[in-house]
């Protein structure tokens, strides 16, 4: 199954760049496995922007359907983060695109990313190392601040200047605070982490792991119930299910987190985003002159 190129791509993106989003929220646009595109105050940002065949072509790992754009869509970025190396998430057949497409837009991944961004053609002066110690302000304009969450993929990895190997972010924009975990488990210390940067919006992997997917090799993440556990915990308003839906041997069902949710946290909001949907996140600043 190839990547369409059609019609349908260029009509998102050109979604993408009249929704204009008010003070005190976030639109957010979803493109399966964990790659979103995330708009507030006029900036455009691009997480894990997985949307090529390339995996197909080189690897055989078949998609359950078409990504809703393709890499050549992409003219809007202002931004790019990365979450880790892993191809459905640093993508060799979009990056490369993206990057040459807007030469304006920054990009942050983990350092252990570095040399395969640079071996794609980024420059290295558009590349900025994921920071899980200080927040960074990348634009000009001082809108956007980012700080990178340590994610443990199963396990916790640093190289010896103690950079993360996986990283989830932290996104303040537009007066809405986002939470992108990117891969991990539930390790120690994570909700306390998370509670003290009070997310607004949570976007939580639940495709979980065992031991058939590991003996696989397929490194798994927190399952259903670990993401709804940890959602409660941080006291996130609003969570979106992650990672459960491109490929089918390492796919779940997220109307089993929804149904957890409401057993055990009927309080909680949370939200399932179809394919391409658009979904406009409203914070109680939006009511509030500022």
């Amino acid at each position: 199954m190839g990547i369409k190129t059609n019609r349908s791509g260029q009509v998102l993106i050109k979604e993408v760049n009249a929704t204009e989003v008010p003070y005190g929220c976030l639109a957010i646009w979803f493109l399966g496995q964990e790659s979103v595109i995330v708009k507030g105050d006029g900036v455009t940002i691009y997480i894990d922007p997985y949307v090529s065949d390339y995996l197909e072509k080189t690897a055989g790992a078949v998609r359950t359907y078409p990504a809703p754009i393709a890499p050549e869509d992409i003219t809007n970025a202002d931004a790019c983060l990365i979450t880790h190396e892993h191809e459905d998430h640093l993508d060799q057949g979009t990056v490369p695109v993206l990057g040459a497409q807007n030469p304006d837009a920054f990009i942050m991944a983990p350092a252990a990313c570095r040399d395969k961004l640079l071996s794609l053609g980024i420059d290295r002066t558009r590349v900025t190392d994921a920071d899980t110690n200080n927040w960074l302000s990348p634009l000009a304009s001082g809108k956007l601040r980012i700080q990178a969450i340590p994610a443990a993929h199963e396990a916790l990895e640093q190289d010896e200047q103690g950079n993360h190997r996986y990283v989830g972010y932290i996104i303040k924009l537009n007066g809405v605070t986002l939470y992108h975990a990117g891969d991990t488990i539930v390790y120690p210390g994570l909700a306390e982490l998370l509670r003290g940067h009070k997310p607004d919006v949570a976007m939580l992997p639940i495709n979980g792991r065992d031991y058939f997917r590991t003996s696989r090799g397929i490194i798994g993440n927190m399952d259903y119930r670990e993401a709804a556990e940890l959602a409660h915990e941080i006291g996130t308003e609003t969570v979106i299910p992650l990672h459960y839906d491109i490929f089918a041997g390492n796919a779940e069902n997220p109307g089993y987190f929804v149904d957890y949710s409401y057993k055990f946290f009927p309080e909680q909001k949370c939200h399932v985003m179809a394919r391409g949907e658009r979904f406009v996140y409203v914070s109680a600043h939006a009511f509030m002159q500022e």
